[in-house]
């Protein structure tokens, strides 16, 4: 990164904080280049959106989190503006048993092709996931073949349980402590991000992120 755009971006981070409060100057960190691929680099968290997109938004989440219910609509509105970024999702369970559940099924929906249908459809329930067997009907309702994904859940027990526990010690070296946890380019955000906000750090990220100009 060169000097003009590290000089560039910070101004433009201090900036938003001086908008966002007290609470996002806080919260609100920047990781090392070096931090940043370490979040990406896991080829078996699921995704939506273009894979050669310039800025990932990382969401780590509990499908039974209030609040990662708003976010998803943020997240997919983000989505459907702007071509340019993806989002990578992270199952980090934190609200029992349920939310384990959930988080093992769509991760083996994956196997199917299936995670991002498992995904929208169990974050878009109106209200508390209250057991495996509603787990279950959501995912058929979405078009997951039930016996192919309790299949894929004996098959790749190891697997998935290996993606959970990356998800979460990932989750609390960035310090989450609660969901939704979003890392925004080159930001670590704890907790729910209203639109306008995710849209400044993105810009602020690819300003971070861009080559140097050359000059002629």
């Amino acid at each position: 990164m060169s000097a003009v755009a590290r000089r560039a971006g910070a101004a433009l981070l201090i900036g938003f904080l001086a908008l966002a409060g007290a609470a996002a100057r806080a919260q609100v960190m920047e990781l090392t280049p070096a931090g940043r691929a370490a979040v990406l680099a896991d080829p078996a968290t699921p995704f939506a959106g273009k894979a050669g997109a310039d800025v990932t938004v990382v969401e780590y989440l509990d499908f039974n989190c209030p609040y990662c219910r708003k976010a998803a609509v943020s997240l997919g509105q983000l989505l459907a503006a702007d071509p340019k970024v993806r989002i990578l999702y992270k199952d980090f369970p934190i609200f029992g048993g349920v939310s384990t559940f959930a988080a093992r099924a769509a991760l083996a929906a994956n196997w199917q092709g299936r995670y991002i249908a498992a995904h929208d459809i169990l974050i878009d329930t109106p209200a508390r996931l209250a057991s495996e067997a509603q787990v279950r009907e959501r995912l058929a309702f979405a078009g997951v073949d039930l016996g192919e994904l309790d299949r894929d859940l004996a098959a790749h027990r190891g697997e998935i349980e290996a993606i959970l526990s990356r998800n979460a010690q990932e989750a609390r070296a960035l310090g989450f402590t609660g969901t939704p946890g979003l890392v925004v380019g080159a930001f670590v955000v704890p907790g729910l991000v209203p639109l306008d906000n995710l849209r400044t750090l993105i810009n602020i990220s690819r300003r971070v992120q861009a080559p140097p100009q050359r000059r002629s």
